[in-house]
Order: structure tokens, then sequence, then C-alpha cells
């Protein structure tokens, strides 16, 4: 598969190196530096760290007690780990929830550590989801008691604000001095007046909104071709509460009972069928293909590890769909190697569309059913490692035109 890349040249323009936007609109000049007791960690979702228009660097160059994070996997993240254990500011995740605490009625006596996802409501929604670490946390939420400013960039719903603006309510309760914390809008303000005064001038001048042009992110990784012997594609199920049982799922977390491993390029499987810990959640059976009995038959988290540790390698390139099964293997039995391929992402880039789930997309790309181990997980397992080696072979086409179309030039030059 051939896929055309048009690039669009433009003369650069200067950055401000403290904000990444462009001088002619950089908003530094409006920033207040703002002490506090509380600790915000900021987990930046990766899609958001581009754009252009984002609030989650503004805030973090408004508080010193802040660190930002870039990612979606947390699950052992040595980073958030310690940032999150500090018995004398113990954390909790602003995010909203059934069990989630209204943060300006009842704001807690003591400092916490105030952890912030930061993206569009359907990239944090999945990240909570995803990271059982950020999950478990106790939550705080709250009503904002006036319409959101963020003019220049929709909101799904009334009653949502921009990250900066969240910060400006919840820091205000929790420091107990709403009236200092409004000097962080100070800058956003700012920020959506140039956006604002920029379109209209350009619409003015030239009769229309300008359009930037649309980037084209097709290039597959490299790590596809160069690190085919450590692939490892990973699929987990786990014994979970639907999420109507908010109590339930509280009480009881998501638990690994059912783990597969495919090294692809030795045709080697992993499996491992999980002994639950607590009795068995509603459907699960039918959910996740495997019987009560084999379930209940299954080994320990211990023989887990042990096998498992003879399977992988310290080099191994762990590939998933999502970064679920990771996040929940790294949290209940031990840290994977570092080095992770989102293979859902990478199909996304590849198609420039929505995939759908992964048994989807591989029957789309010709893949027969087949499975490489028992249960639903043996399916997906085998889905997952036939769109790896799909997109395998695309990246070494991509490399192969890319290769030729620079001997051309260089031929013609």
């Amino acid at each position: 598969m051939i896929h055309e890349v048009v690039c669009v040249m433009s003369e650069p323009r200067s950055i401000c190196a403290k904000c990444r936007r462009p001088k002619r609109v950089c908003y530094c000049d409006h920033i207040t530096q703002l002490e506090t007791r509380t600790r915000v960690v900021l987990l930046q979702h990766p899609r958001e760290r581009d754009v252009p228009i984002g609030t989650a660097r503004m805030a973090s160059l408004c508080l010193p007690n802040s660190e930002l994070h870039v990612g979606t996997f947390w699950g052992d993240s040595r980073a958030l780990l310690s940032a999150i254990g500090d018995p004398d500011r113990p954390a909790a995740l602003l995010y909203p929830g059934d069990d989630a605490t209204d943060v300006l009625r009842d704001p807690p006596k003591g400092p916490i550590t105030l952890v912030v996802v930061d993206g569009t409501w359907w990239q944090t929604r999945k990240v909570v989801r995803q990271n059982p670490v950020l999950a478990a946390l106790p939550r705080y939420a709250f009503l904002p008691k006036s319409p959101g400013e963020y003019r220049i960039r929709k909101e799904p719903a009334e009653g949502c604000v921009s990250t900066i603006e969240a910060l400006a309510y919840v820091l205000g309760a929790l420091e107990g001095d709403v009236q200092r914390f409004r000097a962080l809008l100070d800058p956003f303000r700012a920020m959506v007046a140039m956006q604002v005064d920029f379109a209209t001038t350009v619409r003015n001048r030239r009769g229309g909104r300008r359009r930037a042009p649309r980037p084209i992110k097709m290039r597959l990784p490299d790590e596809l071709v160069n690190r085919h012997d450590d692939v490892v594609c990973v699929v987990a199920e786990a014994k979970a509460w639907p999420y109507r049982f908010v109590d339930r799922r509280k009480a009881e977390p998501d638990e690994l009972v059912h783990w597969v491993a495919h090294r692809v390029s030795t045709g080697e499987t992993f499996e491992s069928v999980v002994r639950p810990t607590t009795s068995l959640t509603p459907n699960v059976e039918t959910q996740i293909g495997l019987s009560a009995s084999v379930l209940h038959a299954g080994e320990s988290m211990d023989q887990l590890t042990e096998r498992w540790r003879r399977f992988v390698r310290e080099g191994d390139l762990i590939a998933s769909w999502g970064f679920y099964a990771p996040a929940l293997f790294g949290a209940q039995v031990a840290p994977l190697p570092e080095a992770r391929l989102d293979v859902r992402q990478c199909a996304i880039g590849w198609l420039g569309r929505k995939v759908g789930t992964v048994e989807a997309l591989a029957a789309e790309l010709g893949a027969p059913p087949s499975r490489l181990a028992q249960g639903r997980g043996g399916s997906r397992l085998a889905a997952l490692v036939a769109i790896a080696s799909a997109m395998r072979v695309a990246a070494e086409e991509e490399r192969r035109d890319g290769s030729i179309n620079r001997e051309a030039e260089q031929r013609f030059a």
C-alpha cells in the first residue's frame, strides 16, 4: 500500500521558548506565578500536547508547585507513583463520577496532591478507564458557577470548562482564596482574545476564514521494521464489574484472569489463566469465553509471574490494542519492558479514520478468523498479530517507496 504525502512549505514563525506559541500571540506577559500548598500533577494526552490553544502548559507555567507529564499509560510511571505517594499530601483525581465529592462545597481540610487529566472528554475518559492507578484514586468534581470562556474551542456540554478554568475554581476552594486564583485566567483570556482578533482580521481581509493545511500523519513507526524480532503482542482479560455497579467497582477493581502473548518473530505463544481471588462478576464467563471451572482451575499470580519472567526479554517491544492490557498487568503482576507500541493508535494514523474493534479491523484487512489461545483473548491476540503484521508490510513498502523516490530525485537533480 502506497501513501502519497503532500508537504506544504511555509516560512518558519518565531516561537516563544516559554509558552511555545508564535511570538505575535504569546501570552507570557499575562502570566502570574501562584504558590500553592496543593501539589498539581497534570497528565496530558499526547494528542493534546500539540494543540496550540491548549491550557495545560499555561497552567504549569502559572503554578510553581506543579508538574506536567505527557502520555496515556501510567501504570508503572515512577514519576506519577512518586507524585501521588506523598503521605502529607494524599492524592485525589479531579474527574466527575457518581462517587466524586463536590470540592467547592466540601474541600479537604489539609493539603492534597491534585491529579488532573488534560485532553478532550473522550481522551480523558479513556485514560482514566485504562489506568487502574488513576481509577482507584478518590475523586473530586465541581459544577462551574458560570459558562466557560473557551470561545475558540467547542466544549461537549454547557457545564464543561477548560483545564485552566477548572483549576481556577478548584484551587480557589482548596486554598481558601477564590480571588487570588482568578489570576490564572489572565493568560487564558489574553490567548482567547488574541485568537478571536486574529480570526476576525483574517476573515475581514480575505472574505472568509483562513484554513491551515491539514497535516497528514500516515507514516507508520519504524519500529515495526527495525524491531520486528522484539515485537510481543499482548492481550489481557479481566474480571470486572459493569460500570453501573459504582460501589462494587470501587471495592473490587478489575482483576486480571487471562493473559496471552505472542512473539511474532518466533511464533511462541504464552497463555495464563489466573485463578480469581473473589467471586465471579455477572456475565464474565460469556464475555471472555472462559467457563467458571476453567477460571477456578487457573494458576496463581505468583505462578504467572514466574513463567512470564522466563518468556519476556528486557528488550521486548510490547504491542497492544490500546494500553489497558499493559496497565492492568503492570499494576497487578510486574512491570513490563518500557518499549510500547499502541497498535490501535498506529492503525488510526495509518488509515486516517476510526478503526473499530481489533477483530473488526483484522477481518477488514482480510485476516481469517483464528485463535492463538482459548477464549476471547485468544481470538483478539490472533487479530492483533494479523494487524501488526499487515502494518509491518505497509511500513516496509513506505520505506522502499521512499528510497526509490530519493534515488529518482538524486538521479535527475
